[in-house]
């Protein structure tokens, strides 16, 4: 696969009320992801709940946006988990179903203590699926793992022959420009923080994946033409816009609040499961108002049919 050029949406996992996964809605949104000009969709992820739901349940879930997306976009299917047994089964599920990429955090609760117990970690779970390219996905203020990412590459590239490189979701742009530029730019480094997508893109960015590219990609690839056009004033403004939107989004937590948001915009994707707590209504309606002050409903692109 060559290097990814576009945005991924970190996409939600529909629910039902009761808390089941609502398979139903999967095509519809995986046809407006397409039609608001993603490049591909990261499927069981933090904003996917990965964590919160069960193996069976990722591999069907995985295996429903695959079917769905019909090769018209890429699917990146995060496998991580705190078993390595499970993430290896994740990983081998993914190539069987024709998943494009797999994707794994660091083990969440026993810890790896060093780079080197990381990159082996990494290596026997991208061995699950050798066809398929292996994205670390570093995500430091989640999972508590935060290691150097130069280290990394030297050490895991030559033990993992699939690795195709780094979700870098950390704020430490100057080791993401090193990642970039390791070995003549031989990874492929995607960056993972919406809000910080332009400083990204000046040292270098040319692919992302984050969860608001799922409702708000058309005005993100708004500030990717102008900065590649040379517009630099214009990807300023664009950009500030959406920093504005997420500085409101910060205030609540931020994956029950994008759910919240995908509501506004007429997807009901149904409740998040515990930890997470959805929106009582008094917190949704004050968020809505924030937003709206923002004119955010009259840009961001809205489903033309409420679903309830």
């Amino acid at each position: 696969m060559e290097k990814v050029q576009g945005l991924i949406a970190a996409a939600f996992t529909p629910f039902n009320e009761d808390g089941s996964i609502n398979y139903s809605l999967i095509p519809a949104l995986t046809d407006k992801l397409v039609a608001d000009g993603l490049r591909g969709i990261f499927v069981c992820g933090s904003n996917g709940e990965g964590p919160n739901m069960t193996t069976a349940e990722r591999m069907e879930v995985a295996a429903a946006f695959t079917k769905a997306a019909n090769k018209r976009l890429l699917i990146f299917v995060h496998v991580g988990h705190s078993s390595i047994a499970e993430a290896r089964t994740l990983a081998a599920h993914a190539q069987q179903i024709g998943a494009d990429a797999i994707s794994a955090v660091a083990a969440f609760y026993f810890k790896p203590t060093s780079v080197q117990n990381l990159a082996d970690s990494m290596a026997q779970i991208a061995a699950a699926a050798p066809e398929l390219p292996f994205y670390y996905y570093h995500i430091p203020h989640l999972t508590g793992v935060g290691m150097d990412m130069i280290e990394f590459l030297k050490i895991a590239g030559p033990a993992i022959p699939n690795l195709a490189g780094i979700k870098y979701t950390a704020t430490t742009l100057q080791e993401y420009q090193a990642c970039l530029q390791y070995e003549n730019g031989k990874y492929d480094i995607l960056y993972g923080l919406d809000e910080m997508l332009l400083p990204a893109m000046a040292v270098g960015a040319k692919g992302a994946i984050g969860s608001t590219y799922t409702f708000a990609a058309p005005l993100y690839l708004q500030t990717m033409e102008a900065f590649r056009k040379g517009e630099m004033e214009r990807a300023q403004t664009l950009h500030a816009y959406m920093v504005e939107v997420i500085r409101i989004l910060v205030k609540y937590p931020p994956i029950p609040g994008q759910k919240a948001i995908m509501k506004m915009l007429g997807w009901n994707l149904g409740p998040c499961r515990l930890p997470l707590t959805t929106f009582e209504e008094a917190a949704y309606l004050k968020f809505h108002d924030e937003l709206a002050a923002l004119s955010f409903f009259e840009k961001a692109p809205a489903r033309k049919v409420v679903h309830t």
